[in-house]
């Protein structure tokens, strides 16, 4: 089937796509065109998609303990009844037939032979009491995910930090979203965006940056895309490095050279300075001025070897002033910054003066294009930046919107806190009044809580390759896959690391691990996301999961009590998802990030937090709006208390990438997804239809590279970084179209591993890696 009759096909299915995969016919029978089914015949229930963060909601039909279908919920209000590609198919990715049923232990040949449950969490409490004996807390880890569902999180939370009095926990949030984190708290002392949803029908002009919305977040373009069929006047940007279908429907396209991102930034707020466009008295009241460490052999890019295998850079500002910006800025005239950027000079003053109009709404979205970068903290703050200065933030259709790619990167890294130096709720180990209040919370004796922040997550999986780290547990995650640099990873035969892996399909992951559990997913079980517009979602098990499949919070809190920790679980079997929630609850309350409770989210399609007295809040820092604002009018940025409650405008220059191109490598690579596949694909590529539609991973090449090296579409070329090598097949002129000297590869295919080509340079602050930029080389291999 042709890609657009595939996706028209995707229209017709308005009751939803019946659940199909090889071992799922039998079962199936009947059910093979969705528009046969009577949606009278199954039991609904709501749940939010288990894929981007998007949080579309969600009416799952069930029969007979099995999801039959599945159709956008109208009642929500994040999507109004649309899926798409992906949110359409959930229920194939339930049932694959390779599912994982039973808990697997690795033989010493290598094989894997089926094991009790019992027997699995005991070899787990027993490994871990063991190191933690020998090695102590910095010895034992515990890896998950944006994917992890609050009560997933927060079990972890507690039995590494509280009950191994360990912070080397990690979530794979940090490989995506850590710098919008960074952008956030280093500004405002609180992380999550102030706008929402809203802000796509009530701005006018919305830039989008490094972010391919149109197949990455397709609800939510679709949003500004009837907002523009509405309001003629509503226009679109597209800043990038390659053009997607998202260029297609750009009043204004951008195309940077990768890395150029920071000169264009600071381009803009040279030119609002210039030209008199700043928001004075808003920035005389609620800005203050900060300026950090900018010395680059100081700073170091975070590679691997490049700094002892450990990257540990600390920022550190000191005041500034408006007046040293212009001094700053003065050397990023539109000249200049159309130089370094390869575009012409007039867009960066049309850009600028788009961004200045005080007339019109102004709402910046990025995503991975931003946050995967060696200064992706610096980048997020100069978009927070050109919107305090034009006083665009904290109102309808005026507002910074870091997008997220996972559906509980926020709900559950972000805000219970499942990094390793975070507490939930904002909090950090660090800080001495933090840990007092979990340690009051939980009932920890004081000091329980250990101050050091734990391996961020390059520098742990580092750990874990010389063998400091001895034993992790990975769940809901595939990192073999999506690791930087991916070769440095590998295992060796009795290295005596002990890997244990909880997922719900084998994986180049679960291959490496010595013991493997099944995981329920999705609705499977009970739980909570929360998505990017800080809306928390709560769903019920709806239908029953395969074999012995049981869920990873289950998992956590069964290891803890056989290693003497029951107490950190204190509620029975069939209570504790309501009362583990609501005292992860308690640490948000009075903190202007106050979550709803478990009865509210069972009732409603989600609430924006914070909610107070029973209200959500659609603005945060917004008078009238945010519950915890004193102000009659404007914002207040409570949070901030260290800037007197104002937000702070961080100067940051422009950097060159760590990598670029030369005469040996003359390519740049940029990675990233496709509209069909998630992730590592280990869902995605196990849904007949989607696969069928992308069944490989591929290189984009121009036109004029491809002519160069004499391939078409179709033939085999041989990408080849410093790191690594693979081969893979040539697409050109395809849906995304990479300017001269750049290629482009997609992530999602475990056959084509990407990430051994990318490198792990680490932005100084987030330590989040760049995946978006490196040296390669093409070679011919075969034609197609």
């Amino acid at each position: 089937m042709k890609r657009r009759e595939f996706l028209q096909s995707l229209a017709l299915a308005a009751a939803g796509v019946a659940a199909h995969s090889p071992a799922d016919r039998a079962a199936a029978e009947g059910m093979r065109d969705a528009a046969q089914i009577d949606p009278s015949d199954l039991t609904w229930g709501k749940a939010p998609c288990r894929f981007c963060g998007t949080g579309c909601g969600v009416e799952v039909g069930t029969r007979d303990g099995r999801v039959a279908a599945v159709r956008g919920d109208r009642k929500s209000p994040v999507n109004r009844g649309l899926l798409c590609v992906k949110g359409y198919h959930l229920p194939g990715f339930l049932y694959g037939e390779d599912r994982l049923t039973k808990p697997m232990l690795r033989l010493a040949d290598g094989s894997f032979e089926a094991i009790s449950w019992d027997a699995a969490l005991d070899m787990i409490a027993e490994r871990y009491a063991k190191v933690l004996e020998t090695d102590g807390p910095d010895a034992v880890a515990m890896y998950g995910s944006g994917q992890w569902t609050v009560h997933d999180g927060y079990a972890a939370l507690k039995w590494v930090k509280a009950g191994m009095r360990s912070n080397n926990l990690e979530a794979n949030a940090r490989l995506c979203m850590a710098s919008a984190v960074m952008g956030f708290m280093t500004q405002f002392q609180s992380d999550e965006p102030m706008g929402c949803y809203e802000d796509f029908e009530a701005g006018d002009d919305f830039f989008l940056w490094g972010n391919n919305m149109a197949e990455m977040h397709p609800v939510l373009f679709s949003r500004i895309l009837e907002t523009k069929r509405q309001r003629g006047d509503v226009r679109i940007v597209d800043i990038a490095t390659r053009r997607t279908p998202t260029s297609d429907y750009a009043d204004l396209y951008v195309e940077i050279r990768p890395g150029t991102d920071l000169a264009l930034a600071n381009g803009i707020l040279q030119q609002i300075l210039a030209k008199g466009w700043v928001a004075e008295s808003f920035v005389r009241e609620n800005v203050v001025f900060q300026r950090g460490n900018e010395d680059l052999e100081e700073i170091g890019w975070g590679c691997y070897g490049a700094q002892k295998d450990r990257y540990t850079f600390a920022d550190s500002g000191r005041d500034s002033s408006i007046e040293e910006l212009g001094k700053f800025l003065a050397d990023y005239t539109p000249d200049k910054v159309a130089t370094l950027c390869g575009i012409p000079s007039a867009q960066v003053e049309t850009l600028a003066e788009m961004y200045g109009a005080s007339n019109r709404g102004t709402v910046s979205l990025w995503c991975m294009g931003v946050n995967q970068h060696t200064r992706g903290t610096w980048m997020n703050n100069l978009l927070n930046d050109i919107h305090l200065l034009t006083g665009k933030i904290g109102r309808p259709g005026a507002n910074p919107l870091s997008l997220t790619g996972q559906p509980s990167a926020c709900g559950t890294v972000r805000e219970v806190g499942t990094l390793s130096n975070r507490l939930p709720s904002d909090r950090l180990v660090t800080k001495d009044e933090h840990r007092t209040t979990a340690e009051q919370i939980w009932g920890l004796e004081p000091g329980t809580l250990p101050a050091k922040p734990g391996y961020h997550t390059v520098d742990m999986f580092r750990a874990l390759s010389r063998g400091d780290i001895k034993a992790i547990w990975i769940q809901t995650t595939n990192p073999w896959v999506s690791l930087p640099n991916l070769n440095r990873f590998e295992r060796s035969p009795g290295d005596g690391r002990f890997i244990v892996v909880s997922d719900i399909y084998p994986t180049p992951t679960t291959q490496v691990a010595d013991l493997v559990l099944p995981s329920s997913a999705w609705v499977e079980r009970e739980g909570v996301f929360g998505n990017t517009e800080r809306r928390t979602q709560q769903w019920n098990k709806l239908a029953d999961p395969p074999g012995e499949a049981r869920e990873d919070a289950w998992q956590i809190i069964e290891v803890a009590r056989r290693m003497g920790m029951g107490h950190l679980f204190p509620w029975g079997e069939d209570e504790w998802h309501e009362a583990m929630y609501e005292e992860y609850r308690r640490f948000s309350l009075g903190t202007g990030k106050d979550v709803a409770s478990y009865a509210q989210l069972k009732e409603t399609r989600g609430m924006r937090w914070p909610v107070v007295d029973g209200k959500e809040t659609a603005y945060r820092y917004a008078a009238g709006r945010d519950p915890y604002v004193t102000k009659s009018k404007g914002v207040h940025f409570y949070k901030a208390k260290k800037y007197g409650e104002k937000a702070a405008f961080w100067l940051r220059p422009y950097q060159p990438p760590a990598e670029v191109p030369d005469d040996e490598f003359p390519l740049w690579l940029t990675t990233g997804r496709v509209l069909e596949h998630w992730h590592t694909g280990s869902m995605t590529r196990r849904v007949r239809q989607l696969y069928q539609a992308v069944p490989k991973a591929y290189v984009e090449l121009n036109r004029s590279d491809a002519i160069d090296l004499e391939v078409g579409t179709g033939d085999r070329v041989r990408i080849v970084s410093r790191r690594g090598a693979l081969e893979a097949t040539v697409e050109v002129d395809g849906r995304g179209k990479p300017p001269r000297g750049t290629v482009f590869m997609p992530f999602f295919d475990e056959s084509i591993l990407v990430n051994q080509l990318t490198l792990d340079a680490m932005d100084n602050i987030s330590k989040e890696p760049d995946y978006k930029k490196c040296a390669v080389r093409v070679e011919r291999v075969a034609r197609g």
